[in-house]
């Protein structure tokens, strides 16, 4: 055979080579198969701390008559607190006094000068009694004390302080239910599941137990503690 038709001809015959084995790929060199799952778990807890910040305001022009008034509304809130059981769970409190006349900014225009803002903060763990107390306010607006809210807060906030002792359970049965949902997918695509090659916990969220619309989950004392956890298992032919 003339030389140029030999290597031509051999040149073919690589070229077809080539594209087979591209076309097929090679068995050592070809991606390892995986599934992604989630797994969701959730547990119904109960709040186990209540933190009740209760404000209220006097105004006047007579300053010593707003101290006044101040003191005997605080000895009202007191009282009232101690009636639910609540006495000791006073940790702090606050005291603030506006002068309007000193103020920088304004044109003067005011009916009082003096504000007087007193705050007392309630902190327990007795949840069931700051519940009964919050519903009971209206007995403090009976005798003169008006409440006011603390921001976006309209009441207690209660609060779930116990995630460590349930993160191991919680993520446990995620995982379980991650690895169930990977071997029904392994097993309607004829293959079986091997070991996991990344996992992901994910957050944890406290969420509130009846998802009321525009309800915080913190004005709810049942709540719902919830983690999804995120896997990629292996596939096995």
């Amino acid at each position: 055979m003339h030389p140029r038709l030999l290597a031509a001809s051999v040149l073919a015959l690589g070229l077809a080579l080539g594209g087979w084995f591209i076309g097929h790929g090679f068995a050592s060199r070809s991606a390892p198969r995986s599934v992604t799952v989630k797994g969701l778990a959730e547990q119904n807890v109960r709040a186990n701390l209540a933190v009740w910040p209760l404000r209220y305001t006097e105004a006047g022009n007579d300053l010593a008559q707003v101290q006044a008034r101040i003191q005997r509304d605080t000895a009202s809130v007191r009282a009232f607190l101690a009636l639910h059981g609540l006495a000791q769970a006073v940790v702090q409190r606050s005291l603030q006094v506006t002068d309007r006349a000193a103020q920088q900014w304004g044109n003067a225009q005011y009916k009082e000068r003096y504000i007087v803002s007193a705050t007392l903060l309630v902190r327990s763990q007795d949840v069931n009694a700051v519940a009964s107390a919050a519903q009971a306010t209206g007995q403090l607006v009976g005798q003169g004390v008006a409440l006011e809210s603390q921001g976006l807060a309209t009441g207690p906030s209660y609060l779930f302080t116990g995630i460590n002792a349930i993160k191991p359970a919680l993520l446990s049965a995620a995982i379980k239910a991650a690895r169930a949902a990977a071997a029904q997918f392994a097993h309607d695509s004829g293959s079986r599941i091997g070991p996991i090659v990344r996992a992901n916990q994910g957050l944890i969220e406290i969420l509130p137990r009846d998802p009321v619309p525009g309800a915080r989950e913190q004005q709810q004392i049942d709540k719902t503690v919830r983690v999804v956890a995120t896997l990629d298992y292996a596939l096995r032919d």
